[in-house]
């Protein structure tokens, strides 16, 4: 008997799954325990046929510790009551192949692929297809690999190493394109993204013009995503000119006709004053992919960086949607964070990729970016209940958390923007002490003083895309919906989720209407962010709205039901207690 460890991505978590593989004979139960306790952590399972087979199970797996003994029991006399191996963990990384030419200023190619790769946590394996001599000022030459070489890396990688997606990026010759899609076929994996490079962002011509046919003959039928930017988008599309969005659109409608399951056309060229658009267009429907522009010289590798980004996502097991909302926002944050580095002579900048990542390092704070989870007990602060069960803001939010607050909105109306900024400063650092984001109420002032992690709006505060203009690509910004239209654009906007109410008649807010439970479903269904429900939420109802049937309803927000008590602690652990208990039946 041999059994092991095997761990994969989904949703951006590893999930260990127990690979046990035996002789059996049909019918024969197994029961896979712990040494020594056979009650503790068994799992049942029948086995579906004769021979050696391969079985895998998934939970119980975090209980086993490294080299643990496992016991195997079985109940079948012909086989030996238990049988003893020793459960050795080996951990599956996601992996990225990228297929593209080498930068000797590290700002593109295969170096930016594989300090993208390494940012997002995945392996990135590479094959070079090109040396090139290059800077900030532009390219100076090309030496391209030969290409029974480029086959030859090729062969070692795939046949050796579990590649989960390849990412193209400059494949200078007709030859190489046609050893690549021969290397797929023989050596199939979870995705291809294509980048199809052509001009680099210095204007260099960086493949040949009859390339062209045979990436569009060859290539892009097999791809699953096609990122040009309105350069490469127009030299596919044999030279036709790009200038509106409407014109992205088409494009991205011409190109998907030639054969991948989705492209994503870069619209950062596209004179504009304010926000930069990509059309991603998946054969029914387009979705404008708005985010702010950063005004910055250090943009040399953005494409070959959102490519790879998108294919990291995918080898983490994101759907292609989510994978290119994540790339979006990292290429965002490494712009953001490198606006003012300085590197080299000319126009063309690299960026930092692993800038924020260094940040993070240097960091004590429990945060870590914003997570759906997050949203599960939403607590929002309110000074005038505090004031009256006799209490400092402190101590209300201290109590929270204590009580199972998985993220706190600080709201306060009635203070002087000084004491409001002192106030975020103490709360932040509770909250952070904890691993639990503080969100401000409105006011985008005191969230940029007290660098919190990020702001709610309402309709008629500032516009979310506003906001994230402000305050960057990596804070957290919610908005207050009522309709299905107000979710969309919320999304559009750069929102991360909407608050959705009120549900219920409150106290806490004069002459809000209420959408009820159909009002929350319907909005749900139509919102591409995921959804937490306020307004009037108290134990006693906390089935009713999280067993609506909507997937992207996260969790409940909370005020007088936590705050407008003599004690927080146990009203929040009775809140907590009733949504986990939801969310665990609906899931």
């Amino acid at each position: 008997m041999d059994i092991g460890l095997e761990y994969r991505y989904e949703n951006e978590v590893l999930i260990p799954t127990l690979l046990v593989q035996i002789e059996l004979e049909s019918k024969t139960k197994l029961l896979l325990q712990r040494r020594p306790s056979c009650a503790q952590g068994a799992t049942h399972f029948q086995t579906p046929h004769l021979g050696t087979r391969s079985y895998r199970i998934e939970g119980m797996i975090p209980t086993i510790p490294v080299r643990s003994p496992l016991t195997l029991c079985t109940n079948n006399s012909s086989i030996r009551p238990t049988t003893t191996a020793m459960c050795t963990p080996t951990h599956r990384v996601p992996h990225v192949l990228t297929v593209a030419g080498s930068d000797s200023g590290a700002g593109a190619g295969i170096q930016a692929d594989l300090k993208a790769c390494a940012a997002l946590g995945v392996y990135c394996s590479t094959v070079v297809t090109a040396v090139t001599a290059q800077n900030t000022v532009g390219v100076q030459g090309i030496h391209p690999v030969p290409e029974t070489f480029v086959a030859a890396q090729l062969r070692s990688v795939l046949s050796d190493m579990q590649v989960d997606v390849v990412k193209t990026g400059m494949i200078p010759s007709i030859g190489m394109v046609k050893i690549l899609c021969q290397s797929l076929q023989e050596f199939p994996v979870r995705a291809l993204v294509v980048d199809p490079v052509m001009v680099s962002t210095s204007g260099d011509v960086l493949a040949d013009s009859s390339i062209v046919s045979v990436l569009r003959k060859d290539l892009l039928p097999v791809a699953d995503i096609v990122t040009p930017n309105l350069k490469e988008a127009s030299i596919l599309l044999g030279g036709v000119p790009l200038e509106t969005v409407a014109h992205l659109r088409s494009a991205a409608k011409l190109i998907h006709d030639l054969g991948p399951r989705y492209v994503l056309v870069k619209g950062g060229d596209l004179p504009a004053p304010f926000d930069a658009v990509d059309i991603f267009f998946d054969g029914q429907e387009y979705h404008e992919l708005l985010g702010p522009r950063v005004e910055t010289r250090n943009t040399h590798g953005t494409g070959c960086t959102l490519a790879s980004s998108i294919a990291a996502g995918l080898a983490k097991g994101l759907s292609m949607f989510e994978a290119v909302q994540v790339a979006k926002r990292f290429v965002e944050s490494a712009l953001h964070y490198s606006k003012n580095i300085s590197i080299g002579r000319g126009v063309q900048g690299p960026f930092d990729h692993l800038l924020k990542l260094k940040q993070n390092t240097n960091s004590f704070s429990l945060r870590r970016g914003f997570d759906k989870s997050d949203l599960l007990l939403y607590a929002i602060t309110d000074s005038r209940m505090n004031k009256k069960w006799g209490r400092s803001m402190v101590e209300a939010v201290k109590a929270s958390i204590k009580g199972g607050a998985t993220i706190i909105q600080l709201r306060e109306k009635e203070v002087e923007t000084g004491e409001f900024v002192e106030l975020a400063l103490a709360c932040k650092e509770i909250c952070h002490s904890k691993g639990v984001p503080l969100i401000i109420n409105d006011r985008v002032d005191v969230a940029l003083a007290s660098n919190a992690d990020g702001v709610h709006v309402g309709q008629s505060d500032m516009q979310a895309r506003t906001v994230r203009a402000l305050l960057g690509p990596d804070k957290i910004i919610g908005v207050s919906c009522k309709t299905e239209e107000q979710a969309l654009q919320a999304w559009n906007d750069g929102a991360d989720y909407i608050g959705c109410g009120g549900v219920f008649p409150t106290s806490t807010k004069e002459n809000n209407r209420t959408i009820g439970l159909d009002g929350l479903k319907a909005v749900c269904l139509t919102s591409k962010l995921p959804v937490v429900a306020i307004g009037g939420i108290s134990a006693d109802n906390v089935p009713s709205v999280m067993e609506i049937g909507a997937a992207n309803l996260r969790g409940i927000a909370v005020v007088s039901a936590l705050f407008d008590h003599d004690c927080i602690f146990s009203e929040t652990m009775k809140m907590y207690s009733a949504v986990t208990h939801c969310r665990s039946r609906t899931k």
